[in-house]
Order: structure tokens, then C-alpha cells, then sequence
């Protein structure tokens, strides 16, 4: 389960023996959030949560928009496609 990026002390993660589409666990803090990117286009959109905050989930959400090329590139390189 390799981490692709961290963001306030959380783990983006892009899972290996994942399904498509394109999509990243964000995992920390006691709680998980589930977010389908979108490649290329975006943005994430919420798929999942398991305990996070409206406002946590707000302020994942402006960051992996930040950085949408570099996840959707992770994903590509794991995964052959979106």
C-alpha cells in the first residue's frame, strides 16, 4: 500500500490490488475518507467516509484539488490506467 503524499498528518494512499476508477484512501487522525479523483479533469469527489469531520473533509478535499497531476500520475504508475 504505497503513500503517495501526506497531508496534515494524514496518508494518501493508493492501494496496490485496488479497483478502478482512479480513487485514494486518506487514512490518519482516527478516521478514513475515500475520494474518487476524477483524472485528469476533477475534482475528488467524496466516495467514502469512516469518522472524519465535515471540515476535515473539506480541507482534504482543496488539497488533493492541489495536487490532482501528481495523485492521477501515482495512480497511472500503479495501476497502467485510470
Amino acid at each position: 500500500m504505497p503513500t503517495v503524499l501526506t497531508m496534515f498528518g494524514m496518508r494518501v494512499v493508493i492501494y496496490s490490488n485496488d479497483h478502478r476508477p482512479a480513487h485514494v484512501h486518506v487514512i490518519g487522525g482516527g478516521c478514513e475518507a475515500v475520494f474518487a479523483l476524477n483524472c485528469l479533469q476533477g475534482p475528488p469527489i467524496l466516495r467514502e467516509n469512516y469518522g472524519c469531520s465535515h471540515g476535515g473533509l473539506l480541507k482534504i478535499q482543496r488539497a488533493l484539488v492541489a495536487d490532482l497531476v501528481e495523485l492521477c500520475a501515482a495512480w497511472r504508475d500503479i495501476h497502467g490506467d485510470y
